[in-house]
C-alpha cells in the first residue's frame, strides 16, 4: 500500500511539473505574441486561460499596472501543493 501512496505522489509531482513549464511557456508567449492559430500555442491557451481566469475573478488585486500576475500566483499555489504533497506523505 505504500508503495501505491509513493508512486502515486510522484506521479502528481511530474504532472505539477509538467503544468508549472506550461504556464512559464504561457507567460513568455504573453511577451513574444506567437501566432494564435499555431496548434500548440491554441493547446496551452486551453489548457492554461481557465485556471488563470478563474483567479482574475477571485482575485482582481492580480492585475497592477496593467500587468497580469495571474501566471504567477498560478506557479506559487503549484509549487505550495506540491511541497505539501511531498511532506505529508514522506
Amino acid at each position: 500500500m505504500s508503495a501505491i501512496i509513493v508512486a502515486l505522489v510522484q506521479l502528481i509531482h511530474t504532472l505539477i511539473t509538467i503544468y508549472i513549464w506550461i504556464i512559464i511557456i504561457a507567460a513568455l508567449f504573453s511577451f513574444v505574441r506567437p501566432d494564435p492559430y499555431n496548434p500548440l500555442v491554441k493547446f496551452i491557451h486551453q489548457i492554461t486561460e481557465p485556471p488563470f481566469e478563474w483567479i482574475r475573478r477571485r482575485f482582481p488585486f492580480v492585475i497592477v499596472s496593467g500587468m497580469d500576475l495571474s501566471p504567477l500566483v498560478m506557479l506559487l499555489a503549484l509549487q505550495f501543493l506540491d511541497t505539501f504533497l511531498w511532506r505529508l506523505v514522506f
